[in-house]
């Protein structure tokens, strides 16, 4: 159980760097996010690969709420094909395609009271820099989350030559070690035992829970997704089915 306790500790370390350096940028994250909700406009999230993984975790899900539009584009998220269709060697392919991003967001409407909320731990890759560009130009606020110190002097893979946390309005910093992946293991090169994903749902739920606290005490209506799980709610199907309602009126035209 060394390894366990190693990888609970290094998890442990970058959530306390995140609580250390990263509180005022969560706060105004949630402040630009939760202005573009109380107008009735959306924070649209995006990211690739395992970056996916806090967009799916914050909306739809039990304690979130109406106010984010996760763009989830199929062959580039966290694949269950390891090999075959839509497996890893296309996903690296992909998410360094320039111009793959542009073609995404020709899929749906923006408002430039919008929001843009992307996950990228290098920030370097082409299709998440894609879709930054064409947030900005769409007159968006872009707030990146993603390993930022860790990315100082890594190299964009964008013809823009910017990457994508010094194209954002704002950055939280995930704190996540560059290499990922924390935990030595023996007569083996490569670690294991990654911890971006971890710093992401940490940083993402400290973040919703001040947009909600933010709209709350604005006096601010929010459309939860409740629990099914408790006894005695008998309410709880009618209230999912008005936060449902409202997305689908939100949604219609975007």
């Amino acid at each position: 159980m060394m390894l366990a306790k190693q990888w609970l500790d290094n998890a442990r370390n970058v959530m306390g760097k995140i609580e250390h350096t990263q509180m005022e940028n969560i706060k105004q994250a949630a402040t630009i996010m939760a202005d573009s909700i109380e107008k009735g406009k959306w924070v649209h999230t995006f990211g690739c690969g395992h970056a996916t993984l806090p967009i799916e975790e914050m909306y739809p899900r039990i304690g979130g709420f109406v106010g984010f539009h996760p763009i989830v584009e199929l062959p580039l998220t966290f694949f269950t094909n390891i090999t075959g269709q839509m497996g890893v060697d296309q996903f690296i392919f992909l998410e360094r395609v320039e111009g793959y991003g542009k073609e995404i967001m020709k899929g749906y409407n923006f408002d430039k009271e919008d929001t843009m909320w992307l996950f990228s731990h290098t920030g370097v890759n082409a299709v998440n820099i894609d879709i930054a560009l064409e947030a900005k130009e769409k007159g968006m606020k872009l707030i990146v989350f993603g390993s930022a110190g860790e990315a100082r002097g890594k190299t964009t893979k964008h013809s823009s030559g910017k990457t994508l946390f010094e194209l954002a309005d704002l950055v939280v910093d995930t704190c996540a070690p560059s290499e990922d992946a924390s935990v030595p293991l023996k007569n083996h090169i490569d670690k294991i035992g990654p911890v971006s994903t971890m710093a992401f749902m940490t940083t993402v739920w400290m973040t919703v829970t001040t947009v909600a606290e933010i709209l709350a005490d604005r006096g601010v209506k929010l459309y939860i997704h409740p629990s099914h799980n408790i006894p005695g709610d008998s309410n709880s199907k009618q209230r999912l089915a008005d936060a449902l309602k409202e997305y689908k009126r939100r949604i219609a035209g975007v």
